[in-house]
């Protein structure tokens, strides 16, 4: 008797949100991942079974993805969710061998994350008005996000008990509820000091450190619009995101000589290759400074 793809794939999900603790977009990133699969697989067999996961069938898979001109970024995510996915069922001992050993997505060239520099973020955190609560609320989160490095969903989470503002420290809840103690300097701790002078939670929001005009969390979404106020007003790239701020903190750190494993820490990176983007950057900014000072010189015009 077969096994039906569909219900191991919502055991799969259950498993992320219940004992990896995914987030929900992880979580909705692997259910469509799986949907894709099973659209594939039902076209040769319905109702899809994992026993048609077979090595030679997940290459066919692939090589469909191809030709249905899916970019290789995201045939290579459509991979590592199958690869995911095939690890829980062997976990589960419903394979004694992985299907997608040995396969390789296609090559991908990752694009350099998009970075400020030393005066564009001085402009940003200057832009909230210092003489209105909510200007010093934007100048506590601001400096915060850009002094921890902090993700958006780390930054709106932060209790005022995570805080140790003697130490200049506050204690972050990361990704898969991993936890860390992120750094945060003067700057930052002088801005926190004066917003929670002004901070008045309601009730049900005693906790958070960064709240909203109702005095409630502030959530995600409302970062990113007071970014955009902010960033207009400074006259500033419109597309920067709140996830720029972390990019320029790791960025800034290894431009100033900080090593790699040290910034790996502070970003809260499980694995040192998600934080070597940075060493590419850096790298190519050292290139575009060397290229300016050895361009050679334009020659003068004929009269």
């Amino acid at each position: 008797m077969s096994t039906l793809l569909e219900t191991e794939v919502d055991r799969f999900l259950d498993y992320l949100r219940l004992e990896r603790h995914s987030s929900p977009h992880t979580i909705k990133g692997y259910a469509e991942d799986l949907v894709t699969l099973r659209e594939y697989l039902g076209r040769i067999h319905s109702p899809p079974s994992i026993e048609q996961l077979e090595t030679r069938t997940i290459r066919a898979y692939l090589a469909w993805l191809h030709e249905s001109g899916l970019a290789a970024s995201s045939i290579a995510r459509k991979l590592s969710s199958l690869r995911s996915f095939c690890k829980f069922l062997c976990r589960e001992g419903l394979f004694e061998r992985n299907p997608t050993e040995g396969l390789r997505g296609p090559k991908t060239r990752r694009p350099l994350p998009r970075v400020m520099g030393d005066e564009q973020i001085e402009k940003l955190l200057d832009a909230p008005p210092a003489d209105m609560p909510l200007g010093r609320r934007d100048r506590a989160w601001l400096e915060t996000a850009y002094a921890g490095g902090l993700r958006v969903s780390e930054l709106v989470g932060i209790n005022v008990e995570d805080l140790n503002l003697a130490d200049g420290t506050v204690r972050i809840r990361g990704k898969g509820k991993r936890e860390r103690i992120a750094m945060i300097g003067t700057f930052a701790v002088r801005a926190i000091r004066a917003w929670l002078a002004d901070r008045r939670p309601a009730p049900k929001a005693a906790k958070a450190l960064f709240l909203n005009k109702s005095g409630t969390r502030l959530s995600a979404r409302s970062v990113g619009r007071l970014l955009e106020k902010y960033l207009a007003l400074a006259g500033l790239d419109p597309r920067t995101s709140p996830h720029t701020l972390r990019h320029t903190f790791a960025t800034h750190l290894l431009n100033r000589g900080a090593d790699i494993r040290s910034v790996q820490e502070l970003l809260g990176h499980a694995s040192i290759t998600t934080t070597q983007i940075y060493t590419h950057l850096t790298g190519e900014r050292l290139k575009r400074e060397y290229d300016k000072v050895h361009e050679k010189p334009k020659s003068p015009k004929s009269a």
